[in-house]
């Protein structure tokens, strides 16, 4: 019998999800402390492993706790992590929707099929919950996927911690939030 750890978690048209591991780290620092990555928010690339292995701890402890959290994601037959995907419970409050693909993995449709996954998989753990997506206004790209997996825009505020004080945050949502749901993704 296979090792579960090595099957996908999750297998879309052309993707497959796995619940991530330790072992992971190397493959999403690469992506999280690539500057293409994140020409949209350049203050948030990785700049140390480190930073990559507490956010992957966070993951971790949503699936645990929640029996959901962020997948990795790579194409069917390869080992590289080509992105990242999943829903982490923000607060206690919603879901919050998260994606991030290697660049020379943009512009393909993998972000909107993995986040359609994730959407699908958080309103079967949990459908009291909200879905979120909160991300910085001149990033159309981000926007075009949560728009396409059913989200839209339900709130506008400065976004909180950003460098630039004019950047705004769009919050977007499968449904109307509740004042405590809007503080969560106000952090």
């Amino acid at each position: 019998m296979p090792d579960p750890s090595t099957l996908p978690d999750l297998v879309t048209a052309r993707q497959e999800l796995y619940k991530p591991t330790p072992a992971d780290t190397e493959g999403l620092f690469a992506i999280f402390s690539d500057p293409l990555v994140w020409l949209h928010y350049p203050s948030l690339r990785h700049h140390h492993p480190d930073q990559t292995r507490a956010m992957l701890a966070a993951w971790l402890t949503s699936w645990q706790t929640h029996g959901l959290g962020s997948w990795v994601v790579r194409l069917p037959g390869e080992n590289r992590i080509v992105g990242c995907c999943g829903c982490n419970v923000l607060r206690g409050q919603v879901w919050n929707l998260g994606y991030r693909f290697a660049a020379d993995h943009h512009g393909r449709g993998l972000a909107t099929e993995a986040a359609a996954a994730a959407v699908a998989r958080a309103g079967q753990v949990d459908p009291a919950l909200p879905i979120v997506a909160y991300l910085v206004a001149h990033n159309r790209a981000s926007a075009r996927v949560a728009e396409k997996v059913g989200l839209r825009v339900v709130h506008t505020l400065p976004d909180p911690g950003n460098p630039d004080p004019s950047v705004q945050r769009l919050v977007y949502a499968d449904r109307a939030l509740t004042a405590p749901q809007r503080a969560a993704t106000a952090e």
